[in-house]
C-alpha cells in the first residue's frame, strides 16, 4: 500500500509542477500541434514499457519541457516532436538519480537500471534543451560517481565518450558554475584514467570498434588496438572542454595542462590519421598502416571543429554527394559504398557497422557538416541545401510500416530496419534529432556571454515562415520567428527574436545574427 501511495504522490507532484510551470511560461505558439502529435503517437503505441513519464502524462511533461516548433516542412516537424516523445520514454527515476536509457527494453550488456554510456554525449546534447535541467545533472552525476559502484566490470568506460564536451555544451544552455566546479575534479580524473587505459606512446588513443559502439566496422576489430578518428576526436573535444571549464573557474594550472593536450591531439590527428591520397581521416591500425576504406567516422573531427580550415581537408566532404561514397537512397552510409567489403559482415541482421545506416553516425555526420558550414570558410561542395536535404532524409527514414519509428540501423537501399521487430530496438535512444533542428538547422548557438547568436542553415527560399518558441536559455525564454510576408503570425515581416515575450531584435532577412540580450 505504501509503494502505491508513493507512486500516486509522485504522479500528482509531476502534474502539479507541470500545471504551475506551464502557467508561468511566456509563449507565442499554442500547444495545440504538440497535443495533436502526442495524441497520435500515443494511439499507435502499445506502451510495453512505462518509465518516469508514461504516455498519459507525455503531453503535460513535453508542454513544459521542450521548445515548440512550427515550420512548413511536415516531415521535419513531425519527427521533431516524435523524437522528443521517444526521448521522454527513456527518462528513468532510479534510487541514484534520474538517468536516460538507450534501450527501452532491458539488455544483458547494460549496467545498473539498464544504463549504457555509449550514447551519453548524444543524450546530453539532446537533453540540454529541456527546461528542467535537473534530469541531466543527475544523469551526469550518475556516470561520474555511481555507475561503476558495485559493478563487477567498469560501465562508464565500457564505451568511448565525449562527456566533458557535452557537459560544457549543456552549461552553455543552462549555466550553473557551482555544478561545474563540483564535478571538475571528477572530469579531470576521468581524463587521466582514459590516458592510462587507452593512450599509446605516440600520444594517440586506441579503441576496439565495438567499444566505440560501432560493431563490425570495415577498419575496426573487437580485438585490435587501432588509433581511430572517433576516440581521438572525443579526447580532443574533452581536453578542449576542460580548457573552457578551467578558464571559467579560473584554474590556470588545469587550463594550461589541457591546452597542451588539446594542441598535441589536434596535431596528431591531422598528421597521423589524415590520408592525403584519398582526402579523408582514417583509422590507423595497430601495425601502423592506414585503413583503405573511407568510413563515416572520418567526419567526426568536424563534430568538434578539430581540423584546420583549409581546402584540402574540406575535400573529404565531397564524398557526401557521391553515390559511390556515402550517399544512398535512404541516407548516409557508415562506409563508402565503393568499398569491396561493404555490408559483408554478419548475416545482414547482426550489428554491422560496415555500410548500413546508423542514426548514431548520421547525427554525428550532420553535426560535423553544420560546423563546417558555420565555423569554416572552406566548405568544398557543401552548402546549406546539402545539410537540409540530408536532415530531411534522416527525418524521413524514421518510419516503419508507414508509422513513425526509430530503431538501431537500416538498409541503405530500402529503409528496412535490420533488427526487424525485435522489441529492444523500438524507440532506440542512440542519436540526436531535436538538437540538430534547434542548434544546427535553425541555428541557435549557445554562448557563455550575454550575446544571442543565431546562424540558420535553412536554404534561401526554402521556408517562408517558422517559429521556434519557448527555448529555455540562460534562465530566459527565447522565441525565434521568421515570417517572410508577415501574414503567417501577424507580427510583421522578417526575422524576429523575442526574450521573455518582448521583441529584442528584428531584421528583414533570415540571416546570421548576434545581438546582446537586455
Amino acid at each position: 500500500m505504501m509503494s502505491k501511495r508513493k507512486k500516486i504522490s509522485s504522479t500528482l507532484l509531476l502534474l502539479l509542477i507541470t500545471v504551475t510551470s506551464y502557467a508561468q511560461q511566456k509563449q507565442l505558439l499554442s500547444t495545440a500541434e504538440l497535443k495533436k502529435y502526442v495524441t497520435y503517437f500515443n494511439k499507435i503505441d502499445t506502451e510495453a514499457v512505462k518509465n518516469f513519464v508514461p504516455n498519459a502524462q507525455a503531453f503535460d511533461w513535453l508542454s513544459v519541457n521542450v521548445p515548440l516548433l512550427d515550420c512548413p516542412d511536415p516531415i521535419i516537424e513531425q519527427n521533431y516532436y516524435y523524437r522528443w516523445w521517444t526521448f521522454r520514454k527513456h527518462l528513468v527515476k532510479t534510487p541514484e538519480g534520474f538517468i536516460f536509457t538507450e534501450f527501452i527494453e532491458p539488455v544483458k550488456h547494460a549496467g545498473k537500471y539498464n544504463s549504457i554510456s555509449c550514447a551519453l554525449g548524444h543524450h546530453i546534447y539532446e537533453g540540454r534543451w529541456l527546461k528542467n535541467n535537473t534530469y541531466l545533472k543527475e544523469y551526469i552525476n550518475f556516470w561520474l560517481y555511481k555507475a561503476d559502484v558495485g559493478q563487477t566490470k567498469q560501465r562508464f568506460h565500457q564505451f568511448s565518450s565525449w562527456v566533458d564536451d557535452a557537459v560544457y555544451q549543456n552549461y552553455l544552455v543552462k549555466p550553473d558554475v557551482g555544478f561545474l566546479k563540483g564535478i571538475l575534479p571528477a572530469l579531470d580524473a576521468d581524463y587521466t584514467k582514459w590516458e592510462t587505459e587507452r593512450q599509446v606512446k605516440n600520444g594517440l588513443f586506441w579503441q576496439h570498434d565495438v567499444k566505440d559502439g560501432m560493431e563490425e566496422s570495415v577498419s575496426g576489430s573487437r580485438k585490435d588496438q587501432n588509433n581511430r578518428p572517433t576516440i581521438n576526436s572525443y579526447m580532443y573535444a574533452n581536453a578542449k572542454a576542460l580548457v573552457n571549464i578551467s578558464t571559467l573557474l579560473k584554474d590556470e594550472t588545469l587550463k594550461q595542462k589541457y591546452q597542451a593536450k588539446q594542441a598535441i591531439l589536434k596535431k596528431l590527428v591531422q598528421d597521423s590519421l589524415w590520408d592525403a591520397s584519398t582526402s579523408f581521416f582514417k583509422t590507423r591500425n595497430a601495425k601502423g598502416g592506414l585503413a583503405k576504406a573511407r568510413e563515416a567516422i572520418g567526419f567526426i573531427p568536424w563534430d568538434f571543429n578539430l581540423p584546420d580550415d583549409n581546402a584540402d581537408y574540406a575535400k573529404a566532404w565531397d564524398q557526401l554527394l557521391d553515390t559511390a561514397g556515402f550517399k544512398s537512397p535512404w541516407g548516409l552510409t557508415t562506409a563508402e559504398r565503393r568499398e569491396p567489403t561493404f555490408r559483408t559482415r554478419g548475416t545482414g541482421h547482426s550489428c554491422e557497422w560496415d555500410g548500413a545506416l546508423w542514426p548514431f553516425a548520421t547525427s554525428q555526420t550532420l553535426k560535423g557538416l553544420s560546423n563546417l558550414l558555420v565555423n569554416y570558410k572552406n566548405h568544398g561542395k557543401m552548402t546549406p541545401k546539402v545539410f537540409y536535404n540530408e536532415l530531411q532524409l534522416y527525418a524521413k527514414s524514421h518510419t516503419k510500416n508507414g508509422k513513425p519509428y526509430i530503431g538501431e540501423y537500416q538498409d541503405e537501399k530500402n529503409g528496412e530496419w535490420l533488427k526487424g521487430d525485435n522489441p529492444r530496438s523500438s524507440f532506440y535512444n542512440h542519436s540526436t534529432f531535436a538538437d540538430l533542428v534547434i542548434n544546427d538547422l535553425i541555428g541557435f548557438k549557445p554562448r557563455e556571454d550575454n550575446i544571442l547568436e543565431v546562424y540558420p542553415l535553412i536554404p534561401k527560399g526554402q521556408w517562408d515562415w517558422f517559429m521556434l518558441d519557448r527555448i529555455s536559455y540562460h534562465d530566459k525564454t527565447i522565441t525565434l520567428l521568421w515570417d517572410k510576408t508577415g501574414k503567417k503570425y501577424n507580427k510583421g515581416k522578417g526575422f524576429q527574436i523575442y526574450v521573455n515575450g518582448k521583441l529584442l531584435y528584428k531584421t528583414d532577412d533570415l540571416k546570421p545574427v548576434k545581438v546582446a540580450m537586455k
